[in-house]
Formats: structure tokens, sequence, C-alpha cells
């Protein structure tokens, strides 16, 4: 941060001197105007974190010293005349920025037209207060025609390092925006991932307390029968361990309802822009997986916000599955449509396809096709947490061939994704 500042104050030392020897001449008199004050009013508006007054001192030096080195060393002018020439011009700098300090101009950026008129003001009374100090030191004269014109130069130059600050500061928004977007974006399919393992994880609950309650009936009949007190004991304790890893599950369980739970983001959303968000993150998959694939979503109908989780987890498996299954380029479909109380879900790719033997085992838990590099197979649990969601909530999937795409169609009811409380 301190080093960010520093860089930021030997631009300003080299930016402000420079660009105030860019004069022009508005009025066809001696009056001329200079570009340092913008630049040294822009400096101020937008880096907030250095004090004024630090940022006048230095910049008012710069310029002193700047011009005081021309004037010797280039005009040869004597160093009494070169102070007292442009040491005004060190109290212009100073005082600009004390009056923009006191009357607190970096507090009112959402006050746009009092920040220009106060910005005018400002320049206006340093401007004054630089000519109090050349008549003291060189007996210059200050003229009603003077005054008149710093007011409406004053005024002008403050407006127009607006403009530029408030350009500025609609692209730094727009990012802004953009960048919450995104995170938005991915904190959702966080969430989704984290339903969709905390489902798989409640089914191993359960699978958990059946082990245990058939392994505790298996000691008891061992305990009342005729064989030995080791084979008891050894039924027990498998019971134990069981009964730890259920207990263990549990607790994680709680943990990711309670993550899920604090996350205040939208728990209902309209299908394009679950669409939308689906879309950029398999873009970003495929492209690491140099892919060149296209993607495209089709919505028939009006259709009400859909639950984000359980739309992104049931459906971002079947995209991914495509974009997996397409070697190096190809097109994933999204179609949404609303068929009398259900909503069906297409989604198709241009793929290789399934083989035919396949197709009867593709939603068994534990079946896959899938491989890392080292040869171990995934856990092969997408298709079937699907399968199972999709039955858990009355609808469907199904695995079609049309138009030599590969097609997964899932109808779910849509009172079952408008509903709350879907996690059971």
């Amino acid at each position: 941060m301190l080093k960010k500042q520093l860089w930021i104050l030997l631009l300003m030392m080299i930016a402000v001197p420079l660009a105030g020897e860019f004069k022009f001449y508005p009025f066809e008199d001696t009056f001329r105007v200079s570009l340092g004050t913008p630049v040294f009013f822009l400096f101020l508006l937008w880096e907030r974190r250095i004090h004024p007054y630090i940022a006048g001192f230095i910049a008012g030096m710069s310029v002193f010293v700047f011009r005081y080195w021309l004037a010797v060393g280039i005009r040869d002018l004597s160093v009494e005349e070169a102070i007292y020439l442009h040491f005004p011009a060190f109290v212009y700098y100073v005082m600009y920025a004390f009056i923009f300090h006191w009357i607190k101009l970096n507090q009112r950026h959402d006050q746009p037209l009092m920040l220009g008129l106060l910005g005018g003001v400002t320049e206006l009374s340093a401007s004054v207060s630089e000519m109090v100090i050349r008549f003291l030191l060189n007996n210059q004269d200050i003229s009603l025609l003077s005054i008149n014109q710093l007011i409406v130069i004053a005024f002008i130059r403050s407006f127009f390092v607006l403009s530029f600050f408030t350009i500025f500061k609609l692209r730094e928004a727009k990012f802004a925006e953009e960048e919450q977007r995104r995170q938005n974006e991915q904190m959702l399919l966080f969430i989704s991932n984290l339903y969709e393992e905390s489902v798989q994880l409640k089914k191993t609950m359960q699978n958990a307390e059946e082990i245990t309650r058939t392994c505790y009936d298996f000691y008891r009949r061992l305990h009342s029968g005729n064989t030995s007190v080791l084979d008891a004991q050894t039924a027990l304790q498998i019971a134990g361990l069981v009964h730890e890893i259920k207990k263990d599950n549990q607790r994680i369980y709680a943990g990711l309802s309670e993550l899920m739970a604090s996350e205040r983001l939208q728990d209902y959303m309209n299908i394009k822009q679950l669409g939308n968000i689906m879309f950029v993150s398999n873009r970003r998959y495929a492209k690491s997986l140099h892919k060149n694939i296209s993607f495209s979503l089709h919505v028939d109908g009006n259709h009400p916000p859909y639950h984000v989780y359980i739309v992104l987890s049931l459906i971002n498996n079947l995209l991914t599955n495509a974009v997996e299954a397409i070697k190096e380029e190809g097109v994933v479909s999204l179609h949404v449509k609303k068929k009398d109380q259900f909503v069906e879900f297409c989604v198709s790719d241009n793929g290789p396809g399934i083989a035919q033997r396949l197709k009867e085992v593709i939603f068994t838990e534990g079946f896959t096709t899938k491989f890392d590099a080292a040869g171990n197979p995934s856990t092969g649990i997408g298709l079937s947490y699907v399968k199972q969601t999709v039955e858990k909530w009355g609808g469907h999937i199904r695995l079609m061939d049309k138009n030599k795409e590969t097609v997964f169609m899932i109808e779910i009811p849509v009172d079952a994704l408008i509903e709350k409380g879907l996690v059971r």
C-alpha cells in the first residue's frame, strides 16, 4: 500500500509540473491558463488515501523547483528573480490543497454538481492567494478583469476535470459490478456442488444407519447362540465403527447445511440467468480442456424463478458430461420448456454418442467411463445422483439419440422447483 502511494506521489511530482508548462491564452491578452491545476485536482479526487496537505506541499514544491530550474538554468534569470517569480506557484498549490481538505471535497463524490462548484471555488480562492503573494513580492496589480477571468476559468476547469473523473468512476463501477457478478456466479456454482455433496452424504448416513442396525441385530443373534464370544465382539466392533462413521457424516452434513444457509445469495432465479451462469463455467471448463465448444440456450414459454442450487446441481452435471464427451469441437445446447405441470430440460451435444451396451447401465451408481491420467476411475455418481434426485421429486430422466445428437431429457414437476425447503 505504502509503495503504491509513493509511486503515485512520484507520478504527481512529474505530471503536475510538466502539465503546468502547457499554457494557452483564452482571452487574447496576457492572461494565461495551464493544465497543472486540472491534473492536480484529478490526483486529489482519485487518490483519497494521500492526505491533501502532503499532496499540496509536494506538488507545490515540485512545480517551484522545476520552474526555478528552467528560469535559472535556461532563461538565465538570477536566483532572487526566479524565487520571486515562482514562489507564488508553491503557495497556490498549498492553498489549493488546504481549501480542498477544509471544505471536504473528497466526501462529496456522490454530489457531482456541488463537487464541481466547490472545485471552482477552491481554484478561485487559491488563485486569489497567489495574486496577493505576487502583489506583495513583485507589486503586480490585481485588476477586476483578472478576477473575472479567474472565475470563468476556475469553473470551466473544475467541471472539465469532473467530467473525466466521472467517466473514470463509471468505468470503475462497471468493472466492480462485473467482478461481483463473476464472484456470485462462482459462489452459486460452489454452493450447488455443496448441495449435491450434501445429498450424497445424507444417503451415506442412511446407509450407515442401516448397516449399524443390521450389524447390531447380527451381534445379538451371535451373542444368544453357540458362537464364540470373539465373533460376537467382532460384530459389535463393526457396528460401533459404522456408528462412528454415521456420526462423523452427521457433523459434516450439519456443517455443509449451515454453510449453504449462511450465504446470502438468491435462492430463486429465472432460467435464462441460470443458463448463462452454467454456460460461463462450462466455457471455462471447455477452454481448460483445449476444446472449441459453442453453447446455445433455448427457453420456450414463461417460467417462474426456479430454485438455484437444485437446478444448477442437476443441469450442470449434464452440461459438464456433454463437454467431456466432445472430442475437440462441437455444440452443446440446453432447451427448457414447460409441459403442463412439468418443466423439461433437454441437454444435447453432437459428440460421438453413447454405445448401446452402455445405455442400460449409465445411470448405475459407480459406473463410469472416465479415468484420470494415472488410470484411476472417477466416482461415477454424477448421473446416478441426477437420476435419484429427479425421481425423488416425482420426475424422470431419459437418454435419447436425436438427429445424431446425444440428448438427456429431464422432466420434473414445476412445484418441486419453486417450493421452499427443498433439501429434506
